[in-house]
């Protein structure tokens, strides 16, 4: 299993380090100014519920095309170059829907921001496995925390803005402008493509093609965490109205009880990794998101439908991440990998929604999160895909240290 070991880490790989936290950190705040603006953005073109939804689900279908298409050039080209082309253009994107004033032209540049959305999504993660190859222990989870911590900016931007009564169009470009200067200023630290190829050659993970078979259990257990996922995102306000009569600022406040949640159980999730190892780590947190679901679908008022959320939020927390870095173990060929598993992230998102919509329409909204408890409570099954294969950091950036992270 994992065990504390300390490792002496350069200052290029601290570098690489910060510069991949940017990128977790703008790709969080560049995500939740669009989407806490949906609303705003469905007066402004005057959207019916269908053409919102038809929206929504176009970003995340093309999202899996762009995770694909930049795994075979990270590949080639190394991912640092994807990640920061993808980045700025993400950014650049979500300024020009600002300032679009035609329902075709939201169409297509919502398709256009889904595609490079999947290629950040993807090669962000790529270098992070990168750096927690150099460290030579758990540090992935850390990262997925600074995507929470820019996620929660870029709501706090939104609310900040309605209250200051700030126009629509410069609401959305602001945050992007911020985000845009940081990645200008710290992306080109990140590992170059010898650099990050560097990594998997020094731990002698297998070169080559990766088969599907090590795979497919990561790409299972990431399509069930986003079941579980799109059914809080998409629905837990619904929950709150409709089956407890909430109303007012407590309607949304189950999904921020959930995302708060998520990171504050981030925080220290790579030192649960390192001292039990992923496997277990991840077994456990299935369980108490399946428990979580379960006290939402009974819970008979508001607070312990709060409680069950937030417990959905803590142990779905460490699947995303531990997925990566699973996929990153895999060998020399892990942009592959890590592409393959992530364009799951949007199945399980798509399934998760359309479930949980069926069964709220034909049924009730209670009923309609039985799938999701049952679906999250499966990734324990799947948590042997995600144990130890290789172990010890690198030199791009760390000095060799005892190579004591192997899982029974």
């Amino acid at each position: 299993m994992f065990m504390e070991v300390t490792v002496a880490v350069s200052a290029r790989a601290r570098q690489a380090r910060v510069a991949t936290w940017a990128a977790f950190g703008v790709q969080g705040l560049c995500f939740a100014t669009l989407i806490t603006h949906v609303v705003d953005l469905q007066h402004k073109f005057k959207l019916s519920d269908g053409d919102l939804t038809l929206v929504l689900l176009l970003v995340p279908v093309i999202a899996g095309v762009g995770s694909g298409v930049a795994g075979v050039l990270a590949a080639r080209y190394g991912s640092s170059v994807v990640l920061r082309v993808s980045q700025a253009v993400v950014c650049a994107l979500v300024i020009l829907i600002a300032f679009n004033a035609g329902l075709a032209g939201l169409y297509v540049l919502s398709a256009v921001f889904g595609l490079f959305l999947g290629a950040v999504d993807a090669t962000m993660n790529m270098q992070a496995v990168a750096v927690e190859r150099t460290y030579g222990m758990s540090v992935l989870t850390g990262f997925h925390a600074v995507w929470s911590v820019g996620s929660m900016l870029g709501a706090a931007f939104n609310s900040v803005f309605a209250w200051a009564g700030l126009d629509l169009a410069w609401s959305l470009t602001i945050p992007m402008l911020l985000g845009a200067a940081i990645s200008v200023v710290l992306l080109p630290r990140l590992y170059p493509r010898d650099d990050e190829r560097a990594t998997a050659r020094a731990l002698q993970v297998p070169a080559g093609r990766i088969p599907w078979g090590p795979i497919i259990p990561l790409c299972l257990a990431m399509a069930f965490l986003y079941v579980g996922d799109a059914s809080v995102s998409n629905y837990s306000t619904v929950f709150m109205e409709q089956a407890l009569d909430a109303s007012g600022w407590l309607v949304p406040f189950a999904y921020v009880i959930y995302q708060a949640a998520m990171l504050v159980a981030r925080v220290p999730g790579d030192f649960a990794v390192r001292r039990y190892g992923p496997a277990p780590v991840v077994r456990v947190g299935a369980f108490i998101a399946a428990a979580g679901t379960v006290l939402v679908i009974v819970s008979p008022g508001v607070l312990s439908a709060l409680i069950g959320f937030a417990l959905i939020g803590l142990g779905l927390s460490i699947v995303a991440p531990q997925s990566f870095s699973a996929a990153g173990r895999l060998g020399a060929g892990a942009e592959t990998a890590i592409a393959r598993v992530n364009m799951f992230n949007y199945v399980g998102y798509l399934v998760g929604a359309l479930i949980v919509g069926v069964a709220n329409d034909a049924i009730d909204i209670r009923t309609a999160f039985i799938a999701p408890a049952v679906i999250v409570a499966l990734i324990a099954l799947l948590a042997r895909g995600f144990q130890m294969r290789t172990a010890g950091p690198t030199d791009t950036g760390a000095a060799p240290a005892s190579p004591a992270h192997t899982e029974p």
